[in-house]
């Protein structure tokens, strides 16, 4: 799956000029979208942990060698003070922010019996509670800096990272289909409030992708057989994939839609299992 040219991008998306912040964005799912934002023209706010620090600046490098613009910033997002931090400079930085991708993620499975309070805890402050801390500090900002309409016709824009687990449940990973189910209801709630200040809050689920988090379900050919079974369209899918998505929910070529999912999954959440089955 190729990304599209920053001409073609440019031109699409009309996001030239606005500020981007992407959450976890030094691998994965959050690099692809950062790259696709600085392709689109925004300047893109790369943050990262402390540990991921030369993958986090390496994304930003990358995207300033295409012609964008990009800061790396380290902050846990499951921590107040760091995400708050991190929006005050970028504000200082660049004068504001339009987009939030809110995309940090962890899993930490096991039997349900075997689970401890700490992997529960984990899973639950970064991939909800870190999406709460960003989307309220990106909210109090587009209500600070107020409209802008030669920008865009929305006060800004919002796109949360869920998954196919926020309606899929996923045995002997209680903790992380819990997270998502809590993103879809934080998503959708905030949507719901936000709207009558033109602020559009969505959400994109993916399915099997291929990225570092689930490595061993793809990374021999048997487990990928295993996994192309849980896709109609018979096909992993790829970070970019999910980038463009996220591309077209961060634009204002989808500015009538607030409180929606966006499953990106090849099928994967149309039970593919109960075929010739009913």
């Amino acid at each position: 799956m190729s990304t599209p040219t920053p001409a073609s991008l440019r031109a699409a998306f009309g996001l030239e000029g606005q500020v981007a912040v992407v959450t976890g964005a030094s691998s994965g799912l959050g690099r692809a979208c950062a790259l696709a934002l600085g392709a689109a023209g925004c300047t893109v706010v790369v943050n990262h942990l402390e540990a991921m620090a030369a993958d986090g600046e390496a994304v930003a490098a990358e995207i300033e060698a295409a012609g964008g613009k990009a800061m790396p910033f380290v902050a846990d997002v499951s921590d107040e003070a760091e995400v708050e931090a991190m929006f005050k400079e970028t504000v200082r930085r660049f004068g504001t922010v339009h987009v939030l991708v809110n995309n940090a993620g962890i899993q930490r499975g096991a039997k349900f019996q075997d689970m401890t309070l700490a992997a529960w805890r984990a899973v639950l402050d970064v991939n909800l509670t870190g999406q709460f801390l960003c989307a309220r500090s990106a909210v109090r900002e587009f209500l600070r800096r107020g409209p802008e309409p030669d920008v865009s016709p929305s006060l800004g824009r919002i796109v949360c990272m869920s998954s196919v687990h926020q309606t899929i449940p996923w045995a002997f990973e209680v903790n992380y289909a819990a997270s998502k189910g809590g993103v879809m209801l934080l998503m959708q709630s905030m949507a719901q409030e936000l709207a009558t200040a033109r602020i559009r809050v969505n959400a994109v689920a993916p399915g099997a992708i291929r990225t570092p988090i689930n490595h061993d379900a793809w990374a021999t050919p048997e487990a990928l057989t295993e996994l192309l079974k849980l896709m109609p369209y018979g096909r992993i899918g790829e970070p970019p994939d999910i980038a463009h998505a996220v591309l077209f929910l961060a634009s204002d070529l989808s500015d009538y839609m607030t409180g929606t999912t966006v499953f990106v999954d090849g099928g994967m959440s149309l039970y593919p299992s109960f075929r010739g089955a009913g």
